[in-house]
């Protein structure tokens, strides 16, 4: 195997062939996937480092790699050893990549980035910060394609369909309602490059990202006719006559050789800038009218129709069920648990019911100063042993038949300290009062951030973590365009849209907590005030009775906890076993 000085070598070769003076690497796929299939990880190849996360910046005589705290300790090791150096993102000095670009690189230098990686909106984003130092940004073809000569190929894993009870409306209507909303728009052809947009239109489910029930495609809306770009190989024969009578296939591969061909110069092509790469930019016939906006799926998908709910509704409960077994197995059985067999334990506990498909993402179980890292991942090494007394941040989520869960539960391992009772309730208290808060139609998710923060913002605490991402129906556990947070996302909350609600708090090298449920936006009723919307709670899922105090707590929120226990108890006690039964009935005792 190639040492990484050596990549970097040959690396800067293609770079002088190329005419180019650096190299950017931002470890995406052409379909800005958050998880890549092995052939387009390649900040991991061309440094070493395999986090999640992180821009490689290469230039004739350096090598940089920025990545954010998450990763310091991991991105040492790794690089340890080659040319690499890192850059530890936010931290004093440090600055970000384009602006190291900007302050280290002669007038007149070209950079190049791979065009399938980069969207047509950081492609400008980026042609305006480097222009203005007079440098130039290059769209070019994938440079380590020409010295990676191992590089895995793209996945083409079997595809399968969704019965159209499940995903409650047929891929015909859907591809029916863009063709309108693309008529209004005064378009004659949209282009759907994002995966999970693409698998809801279609209500297909694949298998080629990791995580994320969706597969390498394409798809091209015409007024009368559809085409999707995927190898026909992953679809059986049956599949593949059903998807024939509403879209023609092409391969995947081919999308940018047979644009030219099904496009013509005077249609008026629809895309999304967020989600559409240069390649397929430079694959547009020349002179073609260009329409821009949010890909008209993300809105319906966002959306979910009650059957979906129904579905999600169904998840949940499936989910609750090996929630209490693993919280009554964690406290009852003795065993000597690690983070990793934790998050294991668990996995397998859902994979006993067999509407259970796998993990929605990767697990995080973190044990005391690891929890208070908000996405730490444990590794072989980082792995601890839950042993004395602390706190463990569990946030995991399961892909089932008809559904997706994600779900947060702080566990108490030991005896509880005042102060993590303390901060525990304040997060609680912060879970509890954005649940319950009733809201006007048109409604900003920004404009609901503070309830969740409220509390421990009295105490001169917060988090830095958004409090809501936007949760798919058995497809991404991030999905657009909706959010919580004080970012200011103008996407106005509605019915159907699926929610986390999921505060929290994190004391540096000590102990982390987060109480992560999933809501529902729902029809709230009109007053003469207008339309008003709430939220519905799907995650079921007893709190940790031991970290609350209930001194902090009103008696509004008193009645709230008492009546979420009791429908927990309600929905989950004739699934359970009896010694889990009453267990259960312990720990959803009211308060009061």
């Amino acid at each position: 195997m190639q040492g990484i000085d050596a990549r970097l070598g040959q690396l800067r070769a293609v770079m002088k062939d190329k005419g180019l003076d650096a190299w950017v690497v931002n470890g995406t796929d052409p379909h800005l996937s958050e998880y890549v299939a092995p052939r387009w990880r390649t900040r991991e190849w061309i440094s070493g480092f395999t986090g999640s996360a992180g821009t490689v910046v290469v230039t004739a005589n350096r090598a940089l790699l920025w990545a954010d705290s998450r990763y310091f300790i991991q991105a040492e090791q790794q690089l340890a050893g080659t040319s690499f150096e890192l850059q530890k993102m936010d931290t004093p000095q440090v600055v970000d990549h384009i602006t190291w670009i900007t302050q280290n690189l002669p007038e007149k230098s070209r950079i190049g980035m791979d065009q399938s990686t980069l969207t047509v909106s950081v492609w400008r984003s980026l042609q305006k910060n480097l222009g203005a130092k007079r440098l130039e940004l290059v769209p070019t073809s994938d440079a380590l394609d020409v010295i990676w000569l191992d590089r895995p190929q793209a996945p083409c894993l079997p595809v399968v369909a969704m019965e159209d009870r499940i995903a409650g409306e047929t891929r015909k209507n859907k591809l029916e309602r863009i063709r309108q909303s693309c008529q209004k728009a005064g378009c004659t052809h949209t282009i759907v490059s994002s995966l999970d947009d693409i698998a809801w239109i279609l209500n297909l489910r694949g298998q080629d990202v990791q995580y994320s029930p969706v597969f390498l495609s394409y798809l091209l809306i015409g007024p009368t006719a559809a085409w999707l770009f995927a190898q026909e190989s992953r679809f059986d024969s049956s599949l593949r006559k059903d998807l024939q009578q509403d879209v023609l296939i092409l391969p995947y591969d081919q999308v940018a050789a047979q644009l030219g061909g099904l496009l013509q110069s005077t249609d008026t092509i629809y895309i999304s800038p967020d989600k559409t790469n240069m390649g397929i930019i430079k694959a547009l016939p020349k002179g073609i009218n260009r329409k821009e906006g949010r890909d008209f799926s993300t809105d319906f998908k966002a959306a979910k129709s009650e059957i979906e709910l129904e579905g999600m509704r169904r998840a949940h409960l499936l989910d609750g069920v090996a929630m209490v077994k693993l919280l009554y197995r964690f406290e009852t059985s003795g065993t000597r648990y690690t983070e990793i067999s934790l998050a294991e334990e668990l996995h397998a506990l859902r994979g006993e019911h067999p509407e259970y498909l796998g993990p929605s993402f990767g697990p995080i179980a973190g044990y005391r100063g690891h929890g208070a890292l908000a996405h730490y991942s444990a590794t072989e090494e980082s792995n601890s042993a839950l042993t004395g007394e602390g706190l463990v941040v569990l946030d995991t989520g399961g892909q089932y038949l008809t559904g997706m869960t994600d779900i947060t539960r702080t566990l108490l391992f030991g005896d509880a300290t005042e102060e993590m009772q303390r901060d525990y309730t304040l997060v609680l208290k912060g879970n509890l009062a954005l649940a319950a808060q009733r809201f006007p139609k048109g409604t900003y998710g920004y404009q609901l951030d503070v309830l969740a923060r409220q509390f421990l913002w009295q105490y001169g605490l917060s988090y830095s973590h958004g409090t809501g991402h936007g949760v798919g129906f058995r497809l991404n556990v991030h999905e657009g365009p909706q959010n919580i947070s004080p970012r200011t996302v103008m996407v106005p909350l509605a019915e159907g849209m699926v929610l986390s609600d999921e505060p929290g708090l994190y004391k540096k090298d000590r102990y982390g907590i987060r109480i992560e449920n999933l809501v529902a936006v729902r029809p709230e009723g009109r007053t003469e005030f207008g339309e008003f919307l709430s939220f519905e709670v799907l995650t079921l899922c007893p709190f940790e009775r031991r970290l609350i105090l209930k001194s902090l707590l009103n008696e509004q929120e008193v009645r709230m906890i008492d009546s979420y226990h009791g429908w927990v108890n309600s929905e989950l006690s004739a699934l359970l076993g009896p010694d889990e039964r009453k267990w259960l009935e312990g720990k959803t005792v009211p308060l009061t």
